[in-house]
């Protein structure tokens, strides 16, 4: 398994900063496809993306790609993969079907063949009937589209914007993997102040703060991989060692802020289970009086919406409101903001810089950017 591919799904509109992280690990052969990121790797390499990667949803190992637009080819082509190199004799191997535009429509009937097809493999191969399937979880996915099959492995389990620090969460929480995409949009490194005045339950703030510190967003939770014999514990902890090795040590301006007093004690007992507690600093404030330090820095944030936590006049008022605070604001900050709103920039009273458009769930969304504010003329 010298050369192995990794399918790494994203949010659809952070394929380009998932690849981008996928290059600064080393991966070889990166690029950016619709709604994921692709490379190679050595098993190694599977541990290390699982660890470290901040805005992909899973690692997929993937096994082939071949036609399938009946059921026979479906079973022939699923039978022909070599299984039996990753799936030990004990190994459960549960399957999860995605069928998009092919001629196999039924997901119910392609995880039935697929199922078969994986367990005639490894019962030839094991000489059992009867797989006993008590060991470690290898899931089988099967993505059917256009009448091409492609089959991974998933090596991640729970997703990976499960980071294990937001057990509890406000009303629309932000995914995690979109609030690190935002921060790593903005271009921050830890240098400059960092704002949020929506925290919510503080995701941004804190993924602000694992970033400044260069902190492996996975190493405070389990993955399925970590019980596969040919990913022995030892890869995990060396690979857990070399992250903790890049770490920084430094002290960073981060502070997240919200006008509800839950979701400020919130945020702060997130912090703590993420432990970066020591790093941010969550308070009571109105974002319509929000005023930033004398120096540069960036907002990073994202505000009720209407359509998820107040009306839509309601939440106008509040970007017309946050607006006018914004237009005060010193030289040298920047706006990131994210919204669904399709009149956003008339109620905030400026138009954006840039725009990319993401999604938050299956909500479509721009992230407004204003980039760094000039002095103002004399």
């Amino acid at each position: 398994m010298e050369r192995l591919e990794l399918v790494v799904p994203t949010l659809f509109g952070l394929e380009g900063v998932c690849a981008e992280e996928l290059r600064r690990m080393g991966f070889q052969e990166v690029r950016g496809e619709n709604g994921r990121a692709v490379c190679t790797a050595d098993a190694a390499g599977i541990v290390r993306a699982n660890l470290n990667l901040r805005t992909g949803e899973r690692v997929l190992l993937r096994l082939g790609r071949f036609p399938a637009s009946d059921f026979d080819a479906l079973y022939d082509g699923v039978r022909a993969l070599p299984w039996e190199e990753l799936i030990p004799k004990e190994g459960a191997f549960p399957v999860r079907c995605r069928c998009v535009d092919s001629q196999l429509s039924s997901q119910q009937r392609c995880g039935a063949v697929v199922r078969a097809a994986v367990g005639d493999r490894l019962g030839e191969k094991y000489g059992l009937e009867r797989l006993p399937e008590t060991g470690g979880e290898y899931q089988v996915r099967l993505t059917l589209l256009h009448d091409v099959a492609e089959l991974t492995l998933d090596t991640t389990g729970p997703s990976l914007h499960k980071r294990g620090y937001r057990a509890l969460s406000v009303a629309a929480p932000l995914r995690e993997t979109l609030a690190a995409g935002m921060i790593l949009l903005s271009r921050y490194r830890g240098r400059d102040p960092f704002r949020d005045p929506f925290c919510g339950s503080g995701t941004i703030p804190i993924e602000a703060a694992l970033i400044a510190k260069n902190r492996a967003p996975g190493l405070d939770r389990s993955f399925s991989a970590q019980r596969w014999p040919w990913l022995p514990a030892q890869m995990w902890m060396e690979e857990a060692d070399r992250a903790m090795d890049l770490e920084y040590h430094g002290s960073y301006d981060i502070v997240g802020s919200d006008i509800d007093p839950q979701a400020v004690e919130l945020s702060r007992a997130n912090a703590a289970k993420a432990g970066v507690e020591d790093l941010v600093r969550f308070e009571g404030a109105d974002a319509t009086r929000f005023s930033p330090p004398e120096s540069r820095g960036r907002v990073v944030t994202n505000p009720p919406y209407g359509e998820r936590l107040s009306d839509k006049h309601e939440a106008e008022a509040l970007y017309a409101a946050f607006g006018r605070a914004w237009r005060r604001a010193p030289a040298g900050w920047s706006l990131y903001l994210l919204s669904s709103h399709t009149e956003f920039e008339r109620t905030f009273g400026r138009t954006a810089d840039k725009k990319r458009k993401l999604y938050n769930g299956m909500l479509k969304c721009d992230l407004f950017q204003y980039l760094e504010k000039k002095e103002a003329r004399a």
